[in-house]
């Protein structure tokens, strides 16, 4: 995704900043406490999960579709490639919905992930792809296009209307407190790509790109400040992605300030070639913190587990690559299938994804690296 780099924000981000409930109240853990978690885990290696029977985050958790069967089957493979961890959506709409069965199916599903020696990163809000998200029935995949069905938490309606903001934050504060003490969680990653550009998808749907910015800028303290104060003993981050690492971290635009200000431990996405995902890690050195890459592996535009995966293991750095089975997502596509679907014909690579849906690796060569990095037999 591609994302509004502009350093002036309209006058009513003020307004909402300051209707916000309330300023940070709570500090992001010490560097000490931080690295101190981190060298108590594994070297981290999974992938960003949704089954293959859902086409996004709301067909994965509702009550008529949620599949714990198919969870089972598909983390057991996870298990089978030494995977320990996995990054897992959820959604503000879900809560609204069903809180205790919400809550229900989640339990339900870290048992599943705990039995396969599985701990999952959470991510609670996402600014990525449709921004009209809509409870129930989900449209079946666009023929030929990557990711055609995702949506975004907060919605543009929700994130336009600053009284529905009470509600995500019962959202927010009843899914970590739930969870807050509950060691078969990895992380909380409270918003995935905060202000991205999606009006290239959505142009008719998405919000002024100016506004968006300006909300989320507002919004994104406050999320950090709503699962802080639910005491949760898992790390609090938030990605950023397309850093410019010529630069020092002064010129960090303005959400990217707050990421790394408000994170206990920094994660980042990278889709790029090898020497830029090495060279984002050393520029993300600086804060002394934990670095987990939380999106990466696309073939066709450089990054392959071939190239990532050893630098991240002699980098002692996390790798969380996009995409795990092949289903309904269709992120098998390219990103510009958008543009040009395949319709007719498959792409020449795969551009995310590792396995088919019946568990055959896509190719055997990634698997047996995978295994042998995380020591797996």
């Amino acid at each position: 995704m591609t994302k509004l780099r502009s350093s002036v924000l309209p006058l009513f981000f003020f307004a909402i900043l300051f209707s916000c409930t309330s300023f940070s109240q709570t500090s992001p853990w010490t560097q000490q406490k931080a690295n101190d978690w981190y060298a108590r885990q594994p070297w981290l290696v999974g992938s960003n999960f949704i089954p293959k029977d859902a086409i996004n985050e709301l067909e994965m958790w509702q009550q008529e579709t949620f599949d714990p069967a198919e969870i089972d089957k598909e983390l057991g493979w996870a298990e089978a490639l030494g995977m320990n961890t996995m990054r897992v959506f959820l959604h503000d709409l879900l809560w609204q919905q069903d809180a205790p069965g919400f809550r229900k199916r989640v339990d339900q599903f870290l048992t599943i992930a705990s039995r396969h020696h599985i701990r999952p990163v959470f991510v609670l809000f996402d600014s990525c792809w449709d921004p009209l998200p809509h409870l129930g029935p989900q449209h079946p995949p666009i023929p030929g296009v990557h990711n055609s069905g995702w949506v975004q938490s907060p919605g543009a309606k929700a994130l336009a209307d600053p009284a529905q903001y009470p509600r995500l934050k019962q959202y927010v504060q009843g899914v970590v407190g739930a969870f807050a003490k509950d060691d078969r969680i990895l992380a909380w990653d409270v918003w995935n790509e905060p202000g991205s550009d999606t009006t290239g998808s959505y142009p008719l749907t998405e919000m002024k790109m100016e506004d968006k910015v300006a909300r989320v800028t507002a919004l994104l303290p406050e999320a950090f400040e709503w699962a802080r104060q639910a005491n949760p003993t898992q790390p609090l981050t938030s990605g950023v992605y397309e850093v410019d690492t010529s630069a020092d971290e002064n010129a960090l635009e303005v959400i990217e300030k707050i990421q790394v200000r408000e994170s206990d431990i920094i994660t980042f996405h990278n889709y790029s070639w090898p020497e830029s995902f090495k060279a984002e890690v050393e520029w993300l050195r600086r804060f002394h913190r934990p670095i987990l890459c939380t999106e990466f592996m696309a073939r066709s535009v450089g990054s392959t587990f071939d190239t990532i995966l050893p630098i991240a293991k002699q980098e002692h750095v996390g790798a969380i690559n996009w995409g795990f089975v092949a289903g309904r997502t269709q992120t098998y596509y390219p990103w510009e299938s958008w543009r040009h679907p395949y319709i007719l014909d498959q792409p020449p690579v795969w551009f995310h994804e590792v396995l088919y849906g019946d568990g055959r690796p896509y190719r055997k060569a990634e698997v047996d690296l995978i295994r042998e990095l995380t020591g797996t037999k």
